[in-house]
């Protein structure tokens, strides 16, 4: 199993250079990756960054980390500037570029500008755009969400990046995973992200995920969790291997 941190976009992280410092810290630690939260929280409540921008920032300063969104609501997004953004981000990075894709779950980052909120059109989106993005970049694509629809969508794309996480507990057991997985059901390689909260040392827990299909794990870190010098701290503590 691989591990990356998952950091909120928003709150504390709206400023880049706090991200920044806790993808060095990642490095730094043994980390496998650093991904980001991909929301317009601004519309709702705190101030929040780009998540692309953000990242082109860590691949700048940064050397051996898998980079990419959890996950980017690719309906309310230009595919096709998603996909110059991630081609670009690869380059700067090596080719360690993750593009994880979602529906987007927060109504008011669509209504608040005039889009439609309809799940079925928003999947059609996603769906279409999904595909002109792999028209134009080669690079993995992790499909978000636990429903059957998004099972479904995940079969045929690279990856699968599990909604198990509330605010402040797991909300997806080792068993209901393993049976998400199963329902997947890809024959060949195919990576299942699981979103968690494990201390530091926690081995045992992460490793029920393992042996239930993950292949990387999230390590979610947010305002709501930690303050800035805990999430620090949980970082450098290193992944619980």
């Amino acid at each position: 199993m691989k591990f990356a941190v998952c950091l909120s976009n928003f709150g504390t992280y709206a400023d880049p250079t706090q991200s920044l410092r806790v993808a060095e810290a990642a490095e730094a630690a043994g980390w496998d990756g650093f991904f980001l939260w991909d929301h317009l929280a601004f519309v709702w409540g705190p101030d929040s960054a780009d998540p692309w921008v953000t990242l082109a920032a860590v691949a700048a300063e940064t050397g051996s980390l898998t980079l990419g969104t959890a996950v980017t609501p690719l309906p309310r997004r230009r595919p096709q500037v998603v996909a110059q953004q991630a081609a670009t981000l690869e380059r700067l990075n090596g080719g360690r570029v993750v593009l994880g894709a979602g529906l987007g779950g927060n109504a008011k980052e669509f209504t608040a500008f005039g889009e439609d909120v309809d799940a079925h059109r928003r999947a059609r989106l996603l769906d279409d755009g999904l595909t002109l993005v792999r028209d134009i970049w080669p690079g993995p694509i992790w499909i978000g969400g636990n429903s059957g629809a998004a099972l479904r969508r995940a079969s045929r794309w690279d990856g699968w990046i599990a909604n198990s996480v509330g605010i402040e507990e797991m909300t997806m057991t080792p068993a209901e995973l393993e049976r998400s997985v199963h329902t997947i059901s890809r024959p060949d390689r195919f990576d299942v992200a699981c979103n968690g909260y494990s201390p530091a040392g926690g081995a045992t827990l992460v490793a029920e995920y393992g042996d239930a299909g993950a292949t990387w794990w999230f390590e979610n870190l947010s305002d709501r969790r930690f303050d800035a010098n805990g999430v620090l701290d949980r970082v450098k503590a290193g992944p619980a291997r």
